[in-house]
């Protein structure tokens, strides 16, 4: 019981969950790295004194081994003690206190900072990612920035071990070994000596080399497992267009590419084994050699030839354990090196310093000659949106119509933020959303998309997603209102969980797509934000339930300003205008007969849609606008 009181003392030290908002991280390798051990900088400096210490007192310890021969060879066994009993007894105090020396250290080392360590640092890296912007997600696959999450907290933590920890130890015990057999015989050096400077050869040959394929390894593994999640990411489309050996050979090549590296890792491997052992046995020769002539000279007594020789064994061990450190070190510094390019990329989004959260009373929204347009810019790139003019009332409800590519839906991912303008301002309630920070932003917006995903969690966590504070009554009373309550009461998982604690699978597999999307209904009617986003909110349902909740969703949209993109003609024929776009600006507006009675644009895609049949009564219209 008293041991786990002192190893939770330790684990206690470390927050690995620190509640301040975590810093953008430095591109420069040790910048880097020094930025990663805040918070854990004291601990660190406490295992890194007592390594040397470790270090001093193991080299030492040969020296007083080499004593102990030396008085046995000199003192007759029965006056041992009496001579030198006290000295005796000194030695092994001193060995018994190095116990709680090494005692403290790996409690530091093992309690403190091996666990809390990368989880610390994983907990600050995957909020740093979180409020990466939209664009950085769609460039990466998701398996590949977790991949990276995971990889660079462990090789953070392993690069500054090593540096701190056993580099300091070997240094230190090499120096003071270094000056325990200069003070036998200086001759004795010449061995440690040649061996160190070949030993560092063959480091400067070898660690160079792993460093670089240990980085190409790195962005190799992240690769494949990337490309292995996309798989199952998509597993309905890989099935739906059985494509799975084609998968597999997608995968094939990056896990060839990943094999590449393994292959040339590997004969730096061998290669290091072969060299380092070679250098060893050519040490302990060597060291045992002129200990020998020494001693038959006269010059050395049997303490030192023991002293020495016990030095060259330990060192023939150290030697493995010193290469195979500098080679992980060097895994480490490209994994962490790989990590970077990911970890630090800036920001394309983020709140103006000073940002105040956003206040809607009203719910007006005013874009005013907004222009934006998708990657690299230049005299001829074409703008998605072209100074886009639009003000909608509070309260008002507008339908975005248009071609696909018109530029409706990169208009409701500009008005949540996701990209910056680059040209004119949206205003909501006369706030400029580039000045109030994002989350009050997308706080006062509820959004239901057409691919509806949900979290791999219970249905009860999706849908107070919308409102985590909401009571238990509100949740089930939302989803009654979007005819969710009784499927939700059916099912159940494979641990036995049912209704609102049944799991849903990655993405809300396990649910049909009306199922998704009823339940998404449910979370933004919880949410009941004041500005409201629709795109094709009803697209997945049947016709029956599709009818059931419209009530709700015209419940749902009272009071609120409403944006809804290419709905069926029941829900467009409820909004108060529509709004058609082409090429990124607005070519015609206003409600659903008078763009008919126009010709132009919205009656072209009508005729489209309803194949050349325009009915004269809105409940007989059965199309919809893309």
């Amino acid at each position: 019981m008293q041991e786990k009181l002192v190893f939770r003392w330790f684990e206690n030290r470390v927050d690995p969950y620190p509640d301040r908002p975590p810093a953008s991280t430095p591109r420069g390798f040790f910048t880097f790295l020094w930025a990663g051990t805040e918070g854990m900088r004291p601990f660190i400096a406490g295992m890194t004194l007592l390594t040397a210490a470790i270090g001093v007192f193991e080299a030492l310890l040969f020296a007083m081994l080499g004593r102990v021969v030396d008085w046995l060879a000199a003192v007759e066994p029965a006056r041992l003690w009496a001579e030198e009993g006290g000295t005796l007894l000194l030695l092994g105090g001193i060995v018994l206190a190095s116990i709680v020396l090494v005692a403290v250290q790996t409690l530091l080392k093992h309690q403190a900072l091996a666990g809390n360590f990368p989880m610390r640092l994983r907990w600050n890296y995957h909020r740093l990612l979180l409020g990466q912007s939209m664009s950085f997600f769609q460039d990466e696959f998701a398996g590949r920035v977790s991949a990276k999450v995971m990889q660079t907290a462990l090789a953070v933590r392993d690069t500054c071990m090593i540096l701190t920890d056993i580099l300091v130890f070997v240094i230190i015990y090499f120096i003071t070994m270094v000056v325990v057999v200069a003070g036998f015989d200086a001759w004795l050096l010449l061995p440690f000596l040649g061996w160190l400077a070949l030993y560092g050869v063959a480091l400067r040959w070898f660690v160079p080399r792993l460093s670089k394929v240990s980085r190409a390894q790195a962005d190799a593994r992240a690769l494949m497992v990337g490309r292995i999640t996309d798989a199952y990411t998509n597993i309905a489309t890989v099935k739906l267009f059985s494509h799975a050996g084609r998968e597999a050979g997608y995968a094939r090549s990056a896990m060839k590419e990943f094999m590449h590296t393994v292959h040339g890792q590997m004969r730096l491997v061998s290669g290091i084994e072969i060299v380092n052992h070679t250098l060893s046995m050519l040490l302990i020769m060597a060291t045992a050699g002129v200990a020998l002539w020494l001693w038959t000279q006269g010059e050395v007594g049997l303490g030192a030839v023991a002293a020495a020789s016990a030095m060259a064994l330990r060192l023939n061990g150290m030697s493995h354990w010193v290469m195979w450190e500098m080679a992980s070190l060097f895994e480490n510094v490209g994994t962490v090196q790989d990590g970077i390019n990911t970890l630090s990329r800036p920001r394309t989004v983020l709140d103006h310093p000073g940002a105040q959260a956003l206040v809607v009373p009203r719910g007006e929204v005013r874009f005013e000659q907004v222009g934006f347009a998708y990657g690299a810019q230049g005299e001829n790139a074409r703008r998605v949106i072209d100074d886009f003019s639009l003000t909608i009332r509070p309260g008002e409800k507008i339908g975005l119509v248009g071609r696909s590519g018109a530029g409706k839906s990169t208009l409701v991912n500009l008005l949540l933020r996701f990209h910056d303008l680059e040209s004119g301002r949206i205003l909501i309630d006369g706030q400029d959303i580039a000045g109030v920070t994002q989350e009050s932003l997308r706080a006062a917006i509820g959004m239901v998309t057409q691919d509806t995903s949900l979290l791999h969690r219970s249905v009860r966590d999706n849908i107070l997603y919308g409102r985590p504070d909401a009571t238990e009554e509100q949740m089930v009373a939302a989803a009654r209102r979007a005819e969710a309550h009784e499927f939700i009461l059916t099912l159940s998982d494979p641990k036995g969980r049912t209704g609102y604690d049944a799991h849903v699978g990655e993405r809300g597999v396990k649910l049909s797509g009306g199922q998704r999307q009823r339940i998404a209904i449910a979370r933004v009617m919880l949410k009941d934000a004041p500005i409201l986003l629709l795109d094709e909110a009803t697209s997945a349902l049947d016709s029956e339930v599709e009818t059931a909740i419209q009530e709700s969703l015209y419940r749902l949209m009272e009071g609120k300003t409403v944006v809804a993109i290419a709905h069926r003609l029941s829900t467009i024929a409820a909004m108060d205008r529509l709004i058609v776009m082409d090429g990124g600006r607005i070519v015609e507006e206003g409600d659903h007969r008078s763009l008919l009675a126009r010709g132009g644009l919205y009656a072209r895609l009508w005729a489209h849609q309803s194949g050349g049949f325009l009915g004269d009564e809105l409940d007989e219209e059965e199309g919809a606008l893309a």
